[in-house]
């Protein structure tokens, strides 16, 4: 009498699990997730305020989401290996490496990207103008976006956590001891706005 045996595989890194509740363990306890992701690849996103329910292959990443399906470019892939900042979205609050993450992962998560920063008219644009804070321009929405969710956290940065904070964003055209200027005339901006 053979019995069919079906194994269950993690969305997350395709290691099989025999039961439901050993697969459940293993991706709270490896993942840290707090659950699976929605059935056959179902994700609801807000992403700079609008709603979005979508389809994924569980191979996708969130850039890959955002930027080739939804067609929101201002994210930047530059090394697809998490190491340049190129490609950074604010998720649920937090900067992220939009390269290094599964969009099946995000479901029910909050995204912001450079482009909903700019659509709010957030300071930190013009600030990166007047401050010649870009040369080339490839690696800035990853910067503005790693610098909003830092002001978001500390709106009164000194120069020293802003450099911390920025240090994983990449900049080929070194623009670096710009960077900081334009984050501080961003934070007197907000600041003297609150008065």
């Amino acid at each position: 009498m053979n019995k069919e045996i079906t194994k269950l595989t993690c969305p997350y890194c395709g290691e099989t699990k025999d039961t439901a509740e050993g697969l459940r363990e293993h991706v709270f306890k490896s993942h840290k997730a707090r659950g699976l992701p929605a059935p056959e690849g179902r994700i609801k996103l807000i992403i700079n305020r609008a709603e979005y329910e979508f389809h994924v292959k569980p191979n996708w990443t969130l850039y890959y989401l955002i930027h080739d399906k939804l067609g929101l470019t201002g994210a930047k892939q530059f090394c697809d290996r998490g190491a340049c900042g190129s490609c950074t979205m604010i998720v649920d609050g937090k900067p992220v490496l939009s390269c290094m993450m599964l969009a099946i992962e995000c479901d029910g998560k909050t995204v912001e990207t450079v482009e909903g920063i700019a659509a709010d008219g957030h300071p930190l644009i013009e600030a990166y103008v007047n401050n010649h804070a870009m040369q080339c321009g490839y690696c800035t929405p990853g910067f503005v976006v790693t610098s909003k969710a830092l002001l978001d956290h500390n709106p009164d940065p000194t120069e020293e956590e802003i450099v911390e904070a920025l240090a994983g964003n990449l900049c080929r055209c070194s623009t670096y001891p710009q960077h900081p200027i334009a984050v501080r005339e961003a934070a007197a901006k907000m600041k003297a706005a609150k008065k």
